[in-house]
Protein backbone atom coordinates (compact mmCIF):
# COMPACT_ATOMS: atom_id res chain seq x y z
CA UNK A 1 0.00 0.00 0.00
CA UNK A 2 2.75 2.51 1.13
CA UNK A 3 4.69 1.85 -2.64
CA UNK A 4 1.06 2.37 -4.10
CA UNK A 5 0.74 5.47 -2.19
CA UNK A 6 4.53 6.76 -3.41
CA UNK A 7 3.67 5.55 -6.78
CA UNK A 8 0.00 7.46 -6.89
CA UNK A 9 1.38 10.82 -5.67
CA UNK A 10 4.32 11.00 -8.41
CA UNK A 11 1.97 10.01 -10.78
CA UNK A 12 -0.34 12.72 -9.81
CA UNK A 13 2.70 15.10 -9.71
CA UNK A 14 3.13 14.49 -13.55
CA UNK A 15 -0.34 14.69 -14.32
CA UNK A 16 -0.69 18.20 -12.48
CA UNK A 17 2.71 19.44 -14.28
CA UNK A 18 1.29 18.30 -17.69
CA UNK A 19 -1.96 20.12 -16.80
CA UNK A 20 -0.42 23.13 -15.74
CA UNK A 21 1.74 23.55 -19.15
CA UNK A 22 -1.60 23.02 -20.66
CA UNK A 23 -3.71 25.44 -19.51
CA UNK A 24 -1.14 28.02 -19.09
CA UNK A 25 0.13 28.11 -22.71
CA UNK A 26 -3.92 27.36 -23.71
CA UNK A 27 -4.48 30.79 -22.53
CA UNK A 28 -1.21 32.50 -22.69
CA UNK A 29 -0.98 31.77 -26.18
CA UNK A 30 -5.05 33.05 -26.83
CA UNK A 31 -4.38 36.50 -28.38
CA UNK A 32 -5.74 39.49 -26.61
CA UNK A 33 -6.17 39.56 -22.76
CA UNK A 34 -8.03 42.29 -20.45
CA UNK A 35 -5.24 44.37 -20.66
CA UNK A 36 -5.10 44.71 -24.43
CA UNK A 37 -9.04 44.97 -24.84
CA UNK A 38 -9.62 47.93 -21.94
CA UNK A 39 -10.39 50.42 -24.44
CA UNK A 40 -10.22 52.90 -21.33
CA UNK A 41 -6.55 52.62 -21.09
CA UNK A 42 -3.81 54.73 -22.20
CA UNK A 43 -1.21 53.01 -24.50
CA UNK A 44 1.50 53.91 -21.48
CA UNK A 45 -0.88 52.75 -18.40
CA UNK A 46 -1.18 49.13 -20.83
CA UNK A 47 2.77 49.36 -20.70
CA UNK A 48 2.89 50.00 -17.15
CA UNK A 49 0.32 47.26 -16.49
CA UNK A 50 2.28 44.47 -18.42
CA UNK A 51 5.33 45.86 -16.52
CA UNK A 52 3.22 45.61 -12.96
CA UNK A 53 2.20 41.52 -13.34
CA UNK A 54 5.19 40.46 -15.78
CA UNK A 55 3.23 40.39 -18.56
CA UNK A 56 5.77 41.44 -21.12
CA UNK A 57 8.28 38.89 -19.95
CA UNK A 58 9.26 35.89 -21.98
CA UNK A 59 6.27 32.98 -21.90
CA UNK A 60 8.34 30.76 -20.34
CA UNK A 61 9.56 32.99 -17.36
CA UNK A 62 5.73 33.76 -16.79
CA UNK A 63 5.10 30.18 -16.50
CA UNK A 64 7.94 29.56 -14.08
CA UNK A 65 6.56 32.27 -11.79
CA UNK A 66 3.36 30.94 -12.29
CA UNK A 67 4.19 27.77 -10.72
CA UNK A 68 6.23 28.91 -8.03
CA UNK A 69 3.45 31.21 -6.95
CA UNK A 70 1.40 28.30 -7.28
CA UNK A 71 3.65 26.53 -4.83
CA UNK A 72 3.39 29.14 -2.20
CA UNK A 73 -0.59 29.36 -2.34
CA UNK A 74 -1.23 32.18 -4.54
CA UNK A 75 -3.04 31.66 -7.80
CA UNK A 76 -2.59 35.07 -9.08
CA UNK A 77 -3.69 38.48 -9.55
CA UNK A 78 -6.99 39.42 -10.90
CA UNK A 79 -6.50 42.08 -13.66
CA UNK A 80 -10.76 42.81 -13.67
CA UNK A 81 -11.47 42.52 -10.22
CA UNK A 82 -8.11 44.19 -8.93
CA UNK A 83 -7.92 41.10 -6.32
CA UNK A 84 -5.99 38.04 -5.64
CA UNK A 85 -7.60 34.76 -7.26
CA UNK A 86 -7.54 33.25 -4.21
CA UNK A 87 -9.45 35.89 -2.06
CA UNK A 88 -11.96 35.74 -4.72
CA UNK A 89 -12.39 32.27 -4.39
CA UNK A 90 -13.06 32.34 -0.97
CA UNK A 91 -15.94 34.83 -1.35
CA UNK A 92 -17.54 32.70 -3.86
CA UNK A 93 -16.69 29.28 -3.97
CA UNK A 94 -18.91 28.39 -0.97
CA UNK A 95 -21.91 29.82 -2.93
CA UNK A 96 -21.06 26.78 -5.23
CA UNK A 97 -20.53 24.42 -2.96
CA UNK A 98 -23.93 25.21 -1.08
CA UNK A 99 -25.57 24.90 -4.78
CA UNK A 100 -23.59 21.84 -5.56
CA UNK A 101 -23.97 20.00 -2.71
CA UNK A 102 -27.97 20.41 -2.33
CA UNK A 103 -28.49 19.47 -6.16
CA UNK A 104 -25.77 16.20 -5.70
CA UNK A 105 -27.49 14.97 -2.52
CA UNK A 106 -31.04 15.27 -4.35
CA UNK A 107 -30.02 13.71 -7.81
CA UNK A 108 -28.09 10.69 -5.87
CA UNK A 109 -31.58 10.39 -3.84
CA UNK A 110 -33.96 9.96 -6.50
CA UNK A 111 -31.59 8.38 -8.77
CA UNK A 112 -31.20 5.64 -6.23
CA UNK A 113 -34.76 5.18 -5.71
CA UNK A 114 -36.11 5.49 -9.25
CA UNK A 115 -33.05 2.97 -10.40
CA UNK A 116 -34.30 0.37 -7.92
CA UNK A 117 -37.52 0.44 -8.93
CA UNK A 118 -37.25 0.19 -12.82
CA UNK A 119 -34.62 -2.31 -12.16
CA UNK A 120 -37.29 -4.31 -10.36
CA UNK A 121 -40.02 -3.68 -12.61
CA UNK A 122 -38.52 -3.82 -15.60
CA UNK A 123 -40.41 -3.07 -18.93
CA UNK A 124 -43.21 -2.56 -16.90
CA UNK A 125 -45.10 0.98 -17.45
CA UNK A 126 -43.35 2.57 -15.25
CA UNK A 127 -39.97 1.76 -16.24
CA UNK A 128 -41.14 2.72 -19.73
CA UNK A 129 -42.07 6.33 -18.68
CA UNK A 130 -39.29 6.72 -16.54
CA UNK A 131 -37.10 6.36 -19.44
CA UNK A 132 -39.00 8.50 -21.49
CA UNK A 133 -38.80 11.25 -18.53
CA UNK A 134 -35.05 10.90 -18.67
CA UNK A 135 -34.30 10.57 -22.26
CA UNK A 136 -36.48 14.14 -22.55
CA UNK A 137 -34.63 15.74 -20.03
CA UNK A 138 -30.98 14.91 -20.82
CA UNK A 139 -31.63 16.14 -24.47
CA UNK A 140 -32.98 19.38 -23.34
CA UNK A 141 -30.50 21.86 -22.84
CA UNK A 142 -30.05 23.57 -19.22
CA UNK A 143 -30.65 27.20 -20.45
CA UNK A 144 -33.69 26.17 -21.81
CA UNK A 145 -35.03 24.21 -18.53
CA UNK A 146 -33.63 26.93 -16.53
CA UNK A 147 -35.23 29.89 -18.49
CA UNK A 148 -38.89 28.11 -18.74
CA UNK A 149 -38.92 27.19 -14.84
CA UNK A 150 -38.27 31.22 -14.70
CA UNK A 151 -41.20 31.75 -16.98
CA UNK A 152 -43.60 29.61 -15.11
CA UNK A 153 -43.09 29.61 -11.06
CA UNK A 154 -41.19 33.30 -11.33
CA UNK A 155 -42.72 35.54 -14.36
CA UNK A 156 -46.59 33.64 -14.35
CA UNK A 157 -47.16 31.63 -11.04
CA UNK A 158 -45.01 34.45 -9.15
CA UNK A 159 -44.06 31.79 -6.63
CA UNK A 160 -40.60 31.72 -6.68
CA UNK A 161 -37.73 34.08 -7.31
CA UNK A 162 -36.50 34.50 -11.09
CA UNK A 163 -32.63 34.59 -9.39
CA UNK A 164 -30.27 35.83 -6.74
CA UNK A 165 -29.03 34.19 -3.63
CA UNK A 166 -31.74 36.57 -1.59
CA UNK A 167 -34.28 39.15 -1.68
CA UNK A 168 -32.53 42.41 -3.40
CA UNK A 169 -32.25 45.20 -0.87
CA UNK A 170 -33.40 42.45 1.90
CA UNK A 171 -31.29 42.95 5.03
CA UNK A 172 -32.38 39.73 6.46
CA UNK A 173 -29.93 37.82 9.12
CA UNK A 174 -29.95 34.32 11.14
CA UNK A 175 -33.16 31.91 10.32
CA UNK A 176 -34.75 35.11 8.08
CA UNK A 177 -31.18 34.83 5.95
CA UNK A 178 -31.55 30.99 5.97
CA UNK A 179 -35.16 30.60 4.84
CA UNK A 180 -34.32 33.47 1.85
CA UNK A 181 -31.50 31.69 0.65
CA UNK A 182 -33.43 28.26 0.98
CA UNK A 183 -36.09 30.20 -1.56
CA UNK A 184 -34.20 31.40 -4.36
CA UNK A 185 -32.26 28.07 -4.17
CA UNK A 186 -35.20 25.76 -5.32
CA UNK A 187 -35.21 26.55 -8.71
CA UNK A 188 -31.80 26.15 -9.51
CA UNK A 189 -31.45 22.88 -7.72
CA UNK A 190 -34.88 21.87 -9.72
CA UNK A 191 -32.64 22.31 -12.63
CA UNK A 192 -29.28 20.79 -11.80
CA UNK A 193 -31.25 17.51 -10.07
CA UNK A 194 -33.02 17.21 -13.61
CA UNK A 195 -30.22 17.40 -15.22
CA UNK A 196 -28.44 15.10 -13.15
CA UNK A 197 -30.68 12.46 -12.72
CA UNK A 198 -31.12 10.66 -16.00
CA UNK A 199 -27.32 9.38 -16.70
CA UNK A 200 -27.61 8.49 -13.15
CA UNK A 201 -30.65 6.59 -12.72
CA UNK A 202 -29.26 4.51 -16.10
CA UNK A 203 -26.14 3.47 -14.44
CA UNK A 204 -27.98 2.56 -11.32
CA UNK A 205 -30.80 1.03 -12.99
CA UNK A 206 -28.33 -1.16 -15.11
CA UNK A 207 -26.16 -1.96 -12.25
CA UNK A 208 -29.20 -3.04 -10.37
CA UNK A 209 -30.53 -5.38 -13.12
CA UNK A 210 -27.22 -7.00 -13.46
CA UNK A 211 -27.46 -7.64 -9.28
CA UNK A 212 -30.78 -9.24 -9.01
CA UNK A 213 -29.94 -11.89 -11.30
CA UNK A 214 -27.32 -13.36 -9.41
CA UNK A 215 -27.31 -16.15 -7.51
CA UNK A 216 -27.14 -15.03 -4.33
CA UNK A 217 -30.48 -12.64 -4.92
CA UNK A 218 -31.71 -15.67 -5.96
CA UNK A 219 -30.71 -17.51 -2.69
CA UNK A 220 -32.03 -14.53 -0.61
CA UNK A 221 -35.43 -14.94 -2.17
CA UNK A 222 -35.68 -18.53 -1.44
CA UNK A 223 -34.51 -18.32 1.94
CA UNK A 224 -38.14 -16.25 2.37
CA UNK A 225 -36.68 -12.87 2.96
CA UNK A 226 -39.03 -10.15 2.04
CA UNK A 227 -38.47 -8.40 -1.35
CA UNK A 228 -37.34 -5.29 0.29
CA UNK A 229 -34.67 -6.42 2.15
CA UNK A 230 -33.49 -8.35 -0.73
CA UNK A 231 -33.38 -5.44 -2.94
CA UNK A 232 -32.00 -2.96 -0.33
CA UNK A 233 -29.72 -4.61 1.62
CA UNK A 234 -28.28 -7.08 -0.65
CA UNK A 235 -28.61 -6.36 -3.96
CA UNK A 236 -28.57 -2.64 -3.54
CA UNK A 237 -25.15 -2.64 -1.18
CA UNK A 238 -23.26 -4.55 -4.04
CA UNK A 239 -24.78 -2.61 -7.24
CA UNK A 240 -23.80 0.68 -5.40
CA UNK A 241 -20.12 -0.43 -5.50
CA UNK A 242 -19.40 0.81 -9.13
CA UNK A 243 -21.10 3.89 -8.44
CA UNK A 244 -17.97 4.96 -5.55
CA UNK A 245 -15.91 5.33 -8.81
CA UNK A 246 -18.35 8.49 -9.56
CA UNK A 247 -17.91 9.45 -6.15
CA UNK A 248 -14.48 11.28 -7.14
CA UNK A 249 -15.32 13.15 -10.21
CA UNK A 250 -18.52 14.50 -8.09
CA UNK A 251 -15.44 16.97 -6.27
CA UNK A 252 -14.51 18.63 -9.16
CA UNK A 253 -18.58 18.82 -10.62
CA UNK A 254 -19.03 20.64 -7.20
CA UNK A 255 -17.49 23.95 -8.69
CA UNK A 256 -17.24 23.44 -12.18
CA UNK A 257 -20.54 21.89 -13.31
CA UNK A 258 -23.20 24.90 -12.16
CA UNK A 259 -21.41 27.65 -14.16
CA UNK A 260 -24.25 27.99 -16.59
CA UNK A 261 -27.07 27.22 -14.06
CA UNK A 262 -25.70 29.85 -11.65
CA UNK A 263 -25.61 32.65 -14.67
CA UNK A 264 -28.93 31.87 -15.53
CA UNK A 265 -29.97 32.52 -12.25
CA UNK A 266 -27.79 34.89 -11.14
CA UNK A 267 -26.41 32.76 -8.11
CA UNK A 268 -22.92 34.30 -7.20
CA UNK A 269 -20.86 31.61 -7.17
CA UNK A 270 -17.73 30.82 -8.65
CA UNK A 271 -19.52 29.80 -11.79
CA UNK A 272 -20.61 33.04 -12.40
CA UNK A 273 -17.43 35.19 -11.43
CA UNK A 274 -15.74 32.61 -13.79
CA UNK A 275 -18.23 33.73 -16.85
CA UNK A 276 -17.43 37.19 -15.98
CA UNK A 277 -14.17 36.78 -16.10
CA UNK A 278 -13.87 35.25 -19.20
CA UNK A 279 -16.25 37.56 -21.20
CA UNK A 280 -13.15 40.18 -20.53
CA UNK A 281 -10.45 37.23 -20.52
CA UNK A 282 -9.10 37.91 -16.93
CA UNK A 283 -6.74 35.10 -17.76
CA UNK A 284 -4.83 34.98 -14.85
CA UNK A 285 -8.31 34.32 -12.69
CA UNK A 286 -9.14 31.72 -15.54
CA UNK A 287 -6.08 30.03 -15.24
CA UNK A 288 -6.25 29.52 -11.45
CA UNK A 289 -9.84 28.30 -11.46
CA UNK A 290 -9.16 25.76 -14.49
CA UNK A 291 -5.90 24.98 -12.33
CA UNK A 292 -8.20 24.16 -9.20
CA UNK A 293 -10.54 22.03 -11.08
CA UNK A 294 -7.50 19.90 -12.43
CA UNK A 295 -6.27 19.49 -8.96
CA UNK A 296 -10.02 18.68 -7.54
CA UNK A 297 -9.85 15.73 -10.02
CA UNK A 298 -6.59 14.43 -9.74
CA UNK A 299 -7.46 14.06 -5.88
CA UNK A 300 -10.96 12.73 -6.78
CA UNK A 301 -9.99 10.28 -9.12
CA UNK A 302 -7.60 9.11 -5.92
CA UNK A 303 -10.22 9.21 -3.50
CA UNK A 304 -12.39 7.03 -5.77
CA UNK A 305 -9.74 4.69 -6.32
CA UNK A 306 -8.94 3.70 -2.49
CA UNK A 307 -12.87 4.36 -1.73
CA UNK A 308 -13.24 1.01 -4.20
CA UNK A 309 -9.99 -0.83 -2.62
CA UNK A 310 -11.75 -0.46 0.55
CA UNK A 311 -15.36 -1.55 -0.31
CA UNK A 312 -13.81 -4.57 -2.70
CA UNK A 313 -10.32 -6.07 -1.45
CA UNK A 314 -10.55 -8.27 -4.24
CA UNK A 315 -9.72 -4.78 -6.56
CA UNK A 316 -5.46 -4.76 -6.63
CA UNK A 317 -4.30 -1.14 -6.48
Amino acid sequence: MRTYLLRRCIYMLLILTGASLLIFFLYSLTPGDYVDNNLSLSEERKAELREIHGLNKPILERYVNWMANMFKGDFGYSLAQQRPVLDLFQDYIWNSFLLAVVSTFFTWFFAVVVGVLTAYKQYSLLDTLVMIGIFAAMSIPSFFIGLFLIKVFAVDLKILPPGGMITTGSRAAGLEYVAQVLHHMLLPVAVMVLLGVGSLTRYFRSNMLEVIRQDYVRTARAKGLKERTVLYRHALKNAMLPAITLIGFELPGLFGGSIIIEKIFNWPGIGQLYMQSFTVRDYPLLMGFTMFLAILTVVGTFISDILYHTSDPRVRL
